[in-house]
């Protein structure tokens, strides 16, 4: 949308390259932050320089820290060592996290592999994976990764390649939510939830 507002235009128009934002709610926020103080739009640029100057991939498990070393995941004396979950963005570290369910190791792929958009196994964290789990006595492997097209070739890719090795390979379990309906869930979600059925 064109507002014949040049500065406001190029604001409108770098928010909606951030992932979710489509062009109506990048044109709010752009007037929400021009109706702002001076002060909040100056704090917004403050943060921003803040994270380019400060932030940075951990050289270990390439997830964000702003530590000069290793980030907090892998400094943490209290996690397991030999378990590894492998995620797709640093994000999703702190969603696994937060169910208190794992406290071993993370690894960031930054991505998955998909021909489609260009994006093959070199292109993302994969060797620094395999060099880990060779280095540092990885048994166990967890695979976090989407359940999706990109997601399941990365799957395979990583499962294919870890085969023959003295390790248990793992994937999430996918299937019904904790609360869910049948009668809501798509055909995909069941055949997955019917594939990875516990026995009680």
């Amino acid at each position: 949308m064109i507002l014949h507002t040049p500065s406001l235009d190029r604001l409108i128009n770098e928010l909606t390259k951030l992932p979710g934002i489509g062009s109506k709610t990048a044109q709010r926020l752009a007037y929400h932050i021009l109706r702002s103080s001076k002060h909040y739009s100056k704090s917004l640029r403050g943060a921003l320089e803040a994270i380019e100057e400060n932030v940075h991939e951990c050289p270990r498990c390439y997830s964000f820290t702003e530590n000069e070393a290793l980030c907090h995941y892998c400094t943490d004396i209290n996690r397991v060592n030999d378990m590894l979950c492998v995620v797709e963005d640093p994000a999703d570290i702190a969603r696994l996290d937060y169910s208190g369910s794992f406290r071993g190791r993370y690894h960031v792929l930054h991505g998955a592999i998909s021909p489609l958009a260009g994006i093959a196994p070199k292109d993302i964290r994969l060797s620094q994976l395999f060099e880990r789990i060779k280095n540092e006595n990885i048994r166990e492997v967890i695979l976090a990764l989407d359940s999706d097209l990109e997601g399941d070739t990365t799957v395979l890719y990583i499962a294919k390649h870890l085969r023959g090795q003295n390790l248990k390979v793992s994937r999430l379990a996918h299937g019904i939510p904790i609360g869910g309906d049948i009668d809501y869930i798509d055909h995909r979600t069941l055949g997955r939830a019917l594939e990875n059925r516990v026995e009680i």
